[in-house]
């Protein structure tokens, strides 16, 4: 899963720091640094101290572009839904089956899977974070999951299920983020694959079931 796009690393900020620090390019440095920092530290535990220090700036620069940590916030939340978007136009472009569509969601638990076992997955860390602050923009943070949910609806009713779609959905994101949790409980690369391949002989199990 689940992640909307992969966290920002440590070389893409570098790239964004050599790129200059001008007008919209110091924007963006500012959220690749606050969206890493916020997954692999959490929201709450991120200053802005830290997420300035990180990216090289200073404070006068850095409040130049956000004013308070909810701003920063609002901002890294639009990004991931932008990336999440994009990673489903992608997965669409890529194949015409709809079940190696949803294939290619299971699999972000193989294609993030160090990063996961490292800090979870950066849409339910985030949901779950926000929940327990009673945050304002948890509702915001929400709309990543709704967009794989509908997403998922899509390619399932495409498949034949009809009313099954939503709750077959559900079943999707529900174990994806249980995977996640575990991996990053216990670290163990090959629960991972395993798992990864057992939702994938389910999905080919519930398609047979349907057609036959």
């Amino acid at each position: 899963m689940v992640t909307g796009r992969p966290a920002v690393g440590r070389k893409n900020v570098d790239a964004g720091k050599t790129a200059g620090k001008g007008g919209g390019q110091t924007r963006e440095l500012i959220l690749a640094v606050a969206d890493r920092l916020f997954y692999e530290r959490g929201f709450e535990a991120t200053s802005f101290a830290d997420i300035a220090g990180v990216a090289g700036l200073s404070r006068g620069n850095f409040y130049y572009h956000f004013k308070t940590k909810d701003e920063i916030l609002d901002a890294v939340i639009d990004l991931r839904l932008a990336n999440t978007r994009a990673m489903l136009r992608d997965w669409q472009a890529e194949s015409d089956s709809p079940r190696d569509r949803i294939v290619s969601f299971i699999r972000i638990l193989i294609t993030n899977r160090a990063s996961i076992m490292a800090h979870g997955c950066p849409v339910g860390t985030l949901n779950n974070e926000l929940a327990k602050l009673e945050h304002a923009h948890r509702g915001r943070a929400r709309q990543v999951f709704t967009l794989f949910r509908r997403w998922l609806v899509g390619q399932f009713e495409q498949l034949g299920f009809a009313d099954a779609a939503d709750d077959l959905a559900m079943h999707v994101l529900m174990r994806s983020q249980g995977v996640a949790a575990l991996a990053t409980a216990f670290r163990d690369k090959a629960f991972v694959a395993r798992e990864v391949d057992d939702m994938c002989r389910w999905l080919d199990a519930e398609i047979a079931r349907l057609r036959h």
